[in-house]
Order: structure tokens, then C-alpha cells, then sequence
């Protein structure tokens, strides 16, 4: 018997998600009419036949895939840290020269953030499944020939392009499955695991193999060719025409423009939490070994192990605090989290012993692992179901380029003011995602999300609450 379409495609929706707004006027009718910056929208569904990813030997093979393809994800974000040290002295270029290793890829994850609902449209799941680590493999082959500095930031486009289009496709996937939050937590904790072997890799192969920096890259190629086999064999069925079937069917031929999600002041939140929350994840993955190296003046080897270890925490925080996150609530769990993980940051600021240093940077790597799992459920429990593949996509994939924007202002502060700027800069975007966090409607207690656009909660509404009984009690003891 043949699967269903619902099957082949794996995009469902969460049964709190289901409840869909008023009409919106930039619902277009007829199809035949709409333009190339309009997307196929998921069907609703309730939450009865939401998928789980192990209830057949397809979503099986889709979800372990996806797996494999997030660890190479890590390992390429979390390598260029440890190598950072290497490749400044191999090109003999400054902090902010060599920071352009950072920068570069966020026009790749901008461009990923726009086009991805257009590739799921003309070539379906299985188009990104091809063009994710495609263009990885382009970015990569030139750095095992170690071009002039000039073409690094110019490869490295591509592979910003390749993570960023894979970061939105599997966490909208994902994130609309059956226990979002545990299993967005292996998917990230998948990328965290390859950002802890990464450096691990490349250092021993740097420190103990006496290997050039580039080499590191030969081992890159190798797995990137095989996720290129593995994630097309995974989605080779799910091809534009069962993406846009499964559409027509359930919605009768309504596309959502995205024009109209970008409108939502919802998306633009958590895109900003995630820029935010990736740039200060990535600046202190790719510059603690610079600071262990330059600040607290450790050897290569025991830099480079410390970078290991934070990525270790938030892997371990992703898994572990994925399983506590849905129980207490989001909205209240990252809170707590994100409370301290500011604490763990100012520790690892002040305190100026090495293994204090290691030991908070490992826990603030734990208290961060959940954040970007939970913003992901944050969306499908916020917006209506036919948002959650264009606002997930379009989120991730914004907030991927914090990975590259905000390390490379660290690296160019860095050239002026020194390495130790690190640490009050990601201070201060801490406090930033947590207050762009708040901003999101819903209480603190579990369900709050839920509860918020049942009632039509509009961003901001917390905090005018505060306000209102703050001025309440102050007028209460003027009288």
C-alpha cells in the first residue's frame, strides 16, 4: 500500500497550532496568479496525526539523517575557532582581517533565510537535501589547497548558504513533529556534538599531528560527500510535486505570501532572539581559544580543550534540559536558563584561573543548549500552522548569520581594544536575547503560550503588565 502524501512529505503541525487566524488580505486565491515570492504553506493538521519521527522506516532514515547532516554543521561552525589561531599566523593577518572567516557566510544565511521556501516550492525537501551539502563541498574543496587569504571569505559563502538552507528545512521538519522539544534537543545537540569534535579534531591534528591547519578540511570532504548520498537517498520521494500536492489538497489552493509572515512582529522577535543567541554561542565558540591563548595564557593544546568543553555543555544542555524544557513551560524555562547563564558569564569574566574558566564556560555552554530548540516550539505554539515552515525557515536561517556577523565584530573590536572585549560582549547580548524573549506573549507558568494566542496576546504584552501594576501599587501608596 502506498504511503500517504502526509508521509512522504513529514510537515505537520502541533494540535495548539491549529486554530488559524482571521484572514489575512495577502492570501491570494488563485495559484495560477500568484508570484515567485509567494510560498506553499504545511497543510493543517490536528494533533492527532502529527508525525513521529520513528513511525515508519522513511521518517526513520529522514530523522537520523537529518542528524548527521547537523554534527557536520557543528564541526564546520565550531572548527574555525580552534583554527583561528593557525590561519592568523599562517596568513600573518590581524584580528579583524582573519574575523572575516566569520563574516562572510551571513550573506550565505541570508540568502538561505529568503530562499528557502522557494527551493521547498521548485524542488521540495529533497532539493535542500541536495543543495545543503553541495554547496559545503564547494565551500570546503578550496581550503585544502590553501588559496590566498582573499578567497577564504569568499568560499566560506558557500558553505553559509548550504548550513543555512539544511538549519531552517530540519528545524521547520522537526519542529513540527510529536515532542518537539526533546527531539529538536538531539537535533541540536547533534550540532553541538559536532562543535565539540571539531576543535578536538582539528587541534590534535594541529598540536599532536603537527599538521598544517588545512588538513583538518580533507577529513571535512570526505563526511560532507557522505551526507550528500545519505540526505538525498532520505528525502529522494520527497520531491516540489508531493510538496505542493499535500498544499492543494489541504488547503484548496491558498499560498501564504512571505510578504505576510514577515509582517508578523512575532517572526521578526524570534528572529532577532536567535541572531542574537547564535551570535553569542558562536563568538565565544570561535574566540575562547584566542582568549584562553592571549588572556588567561594557556597552552595551545589545553586552549584548544577548553573550546571542546563548552561546546560539550551545550550539547549535553540540549539533551538533558530538552526533557525538563516542555515540562516546566518555555517562556518560564528559558528564563531560568538564560538568568543563568548571565551568571555563568560573568564568572568566566572575572574569575582569572584556568580551570574556573573551563569549568564556567562548560556550564554556560549547558544553560545555552536548549535556547535555539525552544524558540523553534515557541513558533509553532505562537503562529497559525500555515507560518510555521516560512517564520521557522525564515528565523533559523536570520538567525543563523549570528554565527558570522557577531563574531566578526568581536574580531574587529578585538584589533583595538584586545581579546578580553569577548567577554562584556557576550554579556551584553545575553541580556539582549533575554529581554527579546520577554517580549514574547504568555506568562511564565506552563501553557502560557497556549494561552497567548488563544487570547490574542500581541508582543510586548508582559511588559506592559509589569508597567500597569507597577503604577498601580506606586498610585496605591501615594494614597
Amino acid at each position: 500500500m502506498a504511503a500517504p502524501i502526509s508521509e512522504k512529505m513529514g510537515i505537520t503541525t502541533p494540535k495548539d497550532s491549529i486554530d488559524r487566524l482571521p484572514e489575512d488580505p495577502e492570501k491570494v486565491e488563485n495559484t495560477e496568479t500568484t508570484t515567485d515570492e509567494e510560498v506553499i504553506v504545511p497543510p493543517v493538521n490536528n494533533g492527532e496525526t502529527q508525525q513521529r519521527w520513528n513511525e515508519s522506516t522513511t521518517n526513520l532514515f529522514r530523522f537520523f539523517s537529518t542528524i548527521y547532516a547537523f554534527i557536520l554543521m557543528g564541526m564546520t561552525d565550531g572548527a574555525i575557532g580552534a583554527l583561528l589561531p593557525y590561519i592568523e599566523r599562517y596568513y600573518s593577518i590581524s584580528y579583524t582581517v582573519v574575523s572575516l572567516v566569520f563574516l562572510s557566510p551571513f550573506i550565505g544565511y541570508l540568502l538561505a533565510a529568503l530562499l528557502n521556501n522557494l527551493i521547498h516550492h521548485y524542488f521540495g525537501q529533497v532539493g535542500i537535501a541536495v543543495l545543503g551539502p553541495l554547496c559545503r563541498l564547494v565551500g570546503i574543496l578550496p581550503l585544502v589547497f590553501h588559496p590566498p587569504y582573499p578567497a577564504l571569505p569568499v568560499v566560506l559563502l558557500f558553505t553559509g548558504f548550504g548550513n543555512g538552507i539544511e538549519d531552517s528545512a530540519w528545524n521547520a521538519w522537526v519542529g513540527n513533529m510529536h515532542n518537539a522539544n526533546e527531539l529538536l534537543g538531539f537535533l541540536h545537540g547533534a550540532y553541538g556534538l559536532g562543535a565539540t569534535i571539531g576543535p578536538l579534531i582539528a587541534t590534535a591534528m594541529v598540536t599532536k599531528g603537527n599538521l598544517d591547519w588545512w588538513y583538518f578540511y580533507y577529513v571535512m570532504l570526505g563526511l560532507d560527500a557522505v551526507a550528500l548520498v545519505l540526505l538525498t537517498g532520505a528525502f529522494w520521494r520527497a520531491t516540489a510535486k508531493v510538496y505542493r500536492e499535500q498544499f492543494l489538497d489541504a488547503t484548496g489552493g491558498k499560498r501564504t505570501t512571505t510578504r505576510t509572515v514577515l509582517k508578523n512582529p512575532i517572526t521578526w522577535l524570534l528572529a532577532l532572539f536567535l541572531l542574537g543567541y547564535v551570535g553569542a554561542e558562536v563568538s565565544l565558540g570561535g574566540w575562547i581559544v584566542t582568549f584562553m591563548l592571549k588572556v588567561r595564557h594557556v597552552e595551545e593544546f589545553w586552549a584548544g580543550l577548553s573550546v571542546t568543553f563548552f561546546w560539550l555543555g551545550l550539547t549535553v544542555g540540549r539533551v538533558v534540559l530538552g526533557f525538563v524544557t516542555g515540562k516546566m513551560g518555555e517562556k518560564l524555562a528559558i528564563s531560568i536558563y538564560l538568568l543563568l547563564s548571565v551568571a555563568m558569564q560573568i564568572l568566566y569574566w572575572l574569575v582569572p584561573n584556568f580551570a574556573a574558566s573551563v569549568t564556567f564556560a562548560t556550564f554556560l555552554g549547558f544553560f545555552l543548549g536548549p535556547l535555539f530548540p525552544a524558540a523553534i516550539v515557541a513558533a509553532t505554539k505562537l503562529l497559525p500552522s500555515d507560518y510555521h515552515v516560512s517564520a521557522i525557515g525564515f528565523a533559523a536561517a536570520f538567525g543563523g548569520g549570528g554565527a558570522a556577523l557577531f563574531p566578526f565584530a568581536v574580531g574587529a573590536i578585538a584589533q583595538s581594544k584586545g581579546v578580553e572585549v569577548l567577554q562584556p560582549f557576550c554579556l551584553a547580548m545575553l541580556i539582549f536575547i533575554l529581554l527579546m524573549w520577554w517580549m514574547l506573549p504568555g506568562g511564565h507558568s506552563r501553557g502560557g503560550l497556549e494561552r497567548a494566542r488563544e487570547n490574542g496576546e500581541k508582543v510586548g504584552d508582559g511588559f506592559r503588565r509589569v508597567g500597569r501594576r507597577v503604577l498601580a501599587r506606586s498610585k496605591g501608596a501615594e494614597a
